[in-house]
Formats: C-alpha cells, sequence, structure tokens
C-alpha cells in the first residue's frame, strides 16, 4: 500500500512553502532606480515591456488626430531631441550604457486642446497634447514636463506598477500567461501603469515616491539638456492653479501637484543648477571650436 503521508501536514507546508517561494519571486526580480538608488520591483523583462509600449504607442497615434501646427509641432521635436540626447547621457554617467540602445525616441504633438497631458512610453515614445502647451507657456515649461515623463520611463516606474499589478491582481503570473488567460484585463492595466489609463477607463496616479523620483531625475535631464530648471517651479505652480479652476485636468489625475511637491523640486534645483551651468559651459565651448 502506497504511503501518501498526512494530508493536512501537506497542506501546511504548502502555505508555508508559497510565501517563500513568493520571497524568492521578488528577490530575484529587483532593480535599482538610477540617482536615487532605490530598489524596485520587476518582474516582466524589459524586452517585452518595449514590444508592448510600441503596439500600444502605434495604436494610439494611428487613432489621433495629430497637430498641423508646424511651429508648436517643431518645438516639440526640438525641446524632445535635447532632452533624448541629454537622457542618453544620463544613463551612460550612470553605468546604464546598455539601455540607450533601447530607446529609439519619438515625439508626435496631438491636437487636443481640451487635453491638458504628455506622456512617454518606454523606448522613448512621447506624446504631447495641443492642451497642455498653454501651461507650459515655453521651451522651458515644455522640457519640464518632457523631461519629468522621460525620467518615468528612465526609472522604469511604468515597469515597477505593472509588476505590481500583476502580483496583486494576477497573483504574479508571467505577463505572457496574463496576456493569454485575460488578455483585455491585462492589456488595461498596461495602460493604466504608463498613465494612458484614461483611454481605458482607468486612471491609476502615480505613487508619491515615482512623482519625487520623477521630478529630481526630471530635474537633471532639462538641466543637462540646457533649459533652466527654476522653469519647474512656475510649471507646477500653474498646473497647481489649473487644478482650481477646471474640474478635470488629465495630467494631475496621475501627477498631483501638491505644495509639498513645489517644495521638493526646490530642495534639489541646486542639484541640477551644476548640470544646467555645465551644459552651458559646454555649449560655449562647442561655438568657440566651430
Amino acid at each position: 500500500m502506497r504511503h501518501t503521508g498526512n494530508p493536512m501536514r501537506r497542506l501546511v507546508l504548502g502555505r508555508a512553502v508559497r510565501p517563500v517561494m513568493l520571497l524568492c519571486l521578488l528577490l530575484s526580480s529587483c532593480s535599482t532606480v538610477p540617482l536615487t538608488g532605490r530598489t524596485q520591483l520587476s518582474l516582466i523583462p524589459e524586452s517585452t515591456v518595449m514590444k508592448m509600449s510600441l503596439t500600444e504607442y502605434e495604436q494610439v497615434i494611428s487613432k489621433a488626430k495629430l497637430s498641423q501646427n508646424r511651429e508648436q509641432s517643431a518645438m516639440v521635436k526640438r525641446v524632445g531631441e535635447r532632452i533624448a540626447r541629454a537622457a542618453e547621457d544620463f544613463l551612460r554617467e550612470n553605468g546604464l550604457e546598455q539601455e540607450v540602445s533601447n530607446y529609439h525616441w519619438e515625439f508626435n504633438l496631438i491636437d487636443d486642446p481640451d487635453t491638458v497631458n504628455a506622456w512617454c512610453m518606454p523606448g522613448g515614445k512621447i506624446a504631447v497634447y495641443t492642451g497642455i502647451l498653454p501651461v507650459t507657456r515655453d521651451e522651458n515649461g515644455l522640457a519640464v514636463v518632457m523631461g519629468h515623463e522621460v525620467a518615468h520611463a528612465l526609472a522604469q516606474h511604468g515597469r515597477e506598477r505593472l509588476s505590481q499589478g500583476l502580483l496583486v491582481q494576477m497573483g504574479g503570473v508571467a505577463l505572457a500567461v496574463a496576456l493569454s488567460q485575460k488578455p483585455e484585463g491585462t492589456r488595461n492595466l498596461f495602460m493604466a501603469a504608463y498613465g494612458l489609463g484614461a483611454t481605458v477607463g482607468l486612471i491609476l496616479p502615480y505613487s508619491r515616491q515615482h512623482e519625487y523620483e520623477a521630478d529630481r531625475i526630471g530635474l537633471t535631464i532639462m538641466a543637462k539638456a540646457g533649459y533652466d530648471p527654476h522653469a519647474a517651479i512656475g510649471l507646477w505652480e500653474r498646473m497647481r492653479d489649473l487644478s482650481k479652476e477646471k474640474e478635470r485636468v488629465d495630467f494631475l489625475s496621475t501627477h498631483p501637484a501638491p505644495q509639498s511637491r513645489i517644495d521638493y523640486i526646490k530642495e534639489y534645483i541646486p542639484e541640477a543648477m551644476k548640470q544646467f551651468r555645465a551644459s552651458r559651459q559646454d555649449g560655449r565651448r562647442s561655438a568657440r571650436r566651430r
């Protein structure tokens, strides 16, 4: 007769093993945010995220009405290219030069005056809505927004939020399994994780920690691109004031702007100004060589 052991003991052991397995999974699936050094959860391969982001970006752009305003579109591209070069330098300086090849930058201005929003998908796919331009006002203000969104991408906040969502809502299953078993729910989770939740009826605000990281990294990137980081104070003050005037501001649904955030930005402006002064000196040296 085959001995099967005590079923209650197997049940207790099973319950004890699952948390251990989960802990092992979490410990083996972590990465580090550049500049801040925070450890974050990363259950999903970057290559998978890049593939999904390209698919979703192409779908959004194909359905959107792109702006025909040449001056505004040129400004978005001009600021975007400077931010992109600075972002790549930032990755190299933080020992992440292998990630530079993952970024294939693209900048689109979507003609939607009622939408105050902008976002950056993994791989450097960026969309700016015309509704945010009255708030950004000029290239410096636009650099604040684009630098902040690119910072979310560099810090892989979307992948971290998607990992957390898979862990909480789907028990930490692999993304491929989640897509095959619950394709619509997984796609909605992906869109929400990258700030596109409003298009699928779901909004997932960034955590305060993610926002502060994106503010700090964004200040550094815009400063390296040659934009004065002091512009961030005015931008977020205007965002705060706009939220009092309008019932819905898309950008603020995922990027809340309390006074504490503005105070935090002021704290890190001196750090970013070192990069700004260095970029100005490099620009003057390049001009003299020409």
